[in-house]
């Protein structure tokens, strides 16, 4: 390929946003610098969404030799905690990015905002309004029909900064007056029909505690935050488009020439099948206690992803394939368990474990005896090396893989079937043990001691059609095992006008299996490791609840994915 094809293929690869910077960095707009930013309010936990915007802000810094600020838009001090705060920085950390200096906070930027808001007062482009929150809407008007301008739009400058003053000094309750800017009430953008950009708020802040009773709205406060500090491109989803007049608007009036002058960018956000991205609506499922939490393994929380098995680089990766896009679109969760399957196929250690165990006896193994069987751990990596694993004449395997009526194509455990279990013999059931009601409660098999897997005889080398999964009675340690499916039935859960998302929730995205056995290698696994447990699926040790003598895993995603067959 010539160097010019290269070329104007490396262009077509780039997304919107990279041709936006490359254009940028070569007509030398802010010096050529790339200064991005990723501005969360803390008022929740981070989910799948914001995932796909640290990966997309930190990662244009990345790809530029720039920097990324991590900003908390705190300017809400009615839902915002500390624990919100701490989450988003433990996110942003374990997603593999490090922002520069210190996280920075809009509430840093309080006295600057107010002298701002009171310059636009004195420059005749704000003003204090009396009237009720319902008023100001009655008098907005539609996109069609100008709005009416407030009987207080025209009081003078110094009345307006004498009742501005009095509201940042406490004199008046909330909601009694708030300032507005001055533009067009006949503007077909609703946004620039004299839009709020301070209220009266009498609450304690979480980091400026009783020093301010009057906060900045986010159109006024995001924009002049980019601006103190120095950001070149302000990426942000594609609902913020309609504000983006007026986030220009306010820096006009107060740009100074020869600074450096952010660029609003906006694209598609996230949207995924069978998952709820409102944080208000996350939050009620956490109030409702529909689930155990910000972190439970079935949310679309970062914390919930992690906990549930997800990795890191998964994720990333899954913000890669799904790329920048202009419009909405509905990206399917398919997609990023198949960004995971993916990851862990490479990297997770196989291993054995029997949800639902049943006993098997091989009647003519010696009762003294015991071997070790040598296991590779990754067929997928060799340097992951082999493990030994003990084989005894009692051993689990799971109960559904024995049919005691099996049809013709079972290709598992049945009266007088021969199978494989897996890197040991080949067994062939000869007897069922039941209890008086007439439940199976054991197995009895004998196994061919010349079919021991590798060891290079012809009988070895003996075909049959299925291969089990086991685990040695005497060695076995017990685990719960958290089976997690999908929170939601439905495709689109909030997508229906005379249904709440809650009738859609799946009542059986979670089973407890209490019983289970795995294999004795896992006894000291730490929280956070991931395996395949072979034939089962993806599993995580749980992070928060799993302890030595107390083994907890969770189902991250099943080997395949079925859910699209089983709900068609």
């Amino acid at each position: 390929m010539s160097t010019e094809n290269k070329e104007t293929e490396e262009k077509k690869s780039l997304n919107f946003i990279e041709s936006i910077i490359e254009e940028d960095i070569k007509n030398k707009k802010n010096n050529g610098e790339v200064y991005t930013r990723f501005p969360p309010e803390p008022n929740g936990y981070l989910h799948i969404g914001h995932a796909k915007s640290i990966c997309l802000n930190f990662g244009l810094a990345q790809s530029y030799n720039g920097k990324t600020n991590l900003r908390f838009d705190d300017t809400n001090p009615e839902k915002e905690e500390v624990e919100y705060v701490d989450s988003i920085k433990e996110d942003v950390n374990w997603l593999g990015f490090q922002w520069k200096d210190e996280p920075k906070f809009t509430s840093d930027y309080f006295d600057q905002l107010y002298e701002w808001a009171v310059k636009l007062i004195n420059t005749g482009f704000a003003y204090v309004d009396d009237q009720s929150p319902e008023e100001i809407s009655k008098q907005k008007g539609t996109p069609t029909q100008p709005g009416i301008e407030s009987p207080h739009r025209n009081r003078s400058v110094e009345e307006n900064l004498d009742l501005f003053t009095r509201m940042k000094n406490g004199e008046f309750k909330n909601g009694e007056r708030i300032l507005r800017a001055k533009i067009d009430m006949a503007s077909p953008n609703m946004h620039m029909r004299d839009p709020i950009i301070y209220r009266i708020l009498h609450k304690e802040h979480h980091r400026t505690g009783n020093k301010w009773c009057i906060y900045p709205m986010y159109d006024f406060a995001h924009g002049q935050s980019d601006y103190i500090e120095s950001i070149t491109h302000s990426v942000c989803t594609l609902e913020f488009e309609v504000h983006r007049p007026l986030y220009d608007w306010i820096l006009n009036h107060l740009y100074t020439e020869g600074t450096i002058r952010p660029t609003q960018i906006e694209f598609a956000r996230l949207n995924l099948s069978y998952t709820i991205m409102s944080k208000r609506k996350l939050l009620e499922l956490v109030q409702d206690e529909l689930v155990t939490g910000w972190d439970d393994p079935r949310m679309p929380t970062i914390s919930g992803l992690r906990r549930r098995g997800f990795t890191a680089a998964s994720i990333r990766k899954f913000a890669e394939t799904i790329g920048v896009a202009k419009r909405d679109n509905v990206i399917d969760v398919a997609v990023l368990e198949h960004s995971l399957r993916d990851d862990l196929n490479k990297t997770a250690a196989r291993v054995m474990a029997v949800l639902n165990p049943l006993k098997l006896v091989i009647t003519n193994y010696p009762e003294d005896k015991e071997e070790f069987l040598s296991i590779e751990n990754n067929p997928e990596d060799e340097t992951m090396g082999t493990r030994e694993m003990p084989f005894s004449r009692e051993i689990y395997i799971e109960r559904d893989d024995f049919m005691e009526d099996a049809p013709k194509k079972f290709f598992r455990l049945a009266p007088d079937k021969e199978v494989r279990l897996k890197a040991a013999y080949i067994i062939k059931c000869e007897e069922v043990i039941k209890d008086s009601e007439g439940n199976i409660t054991e197995l009895r098999c004998t196994y061919d001691p010349d079919t021991k897997s590798g060891s290079g005889t012809e009988a070895s080398k003996r075909k049959v059609k299925g291969t089990l999964h086991w685990v040695s009675a005497k060695y076995a340690i017990d685990a719960e095992v958290r089976v997690y499916d999908r929170l939601f039935t439905d495709e689109a859960p909030d997508g229906h006008k005379d249904k709440d998302y809650k009738d859609f929730i799946n009542p059986d995205s979670l089973k407890v299996l209490k019983n289970c056995k795995v294999e004795p290698s896992l006894k000291d696994v730490e929280p956070e490791s991931k395996f395949q447990f072979q034939r089962l699926g993806y599993f995580c040790v749980d992070r928060k609840d799993s302890k030595a003598g107390n083994l907890v895993f969770n189902r991250t995603v099943p080997l395949k994915d079925s859910w699209s067959k089983k709900n068609k």
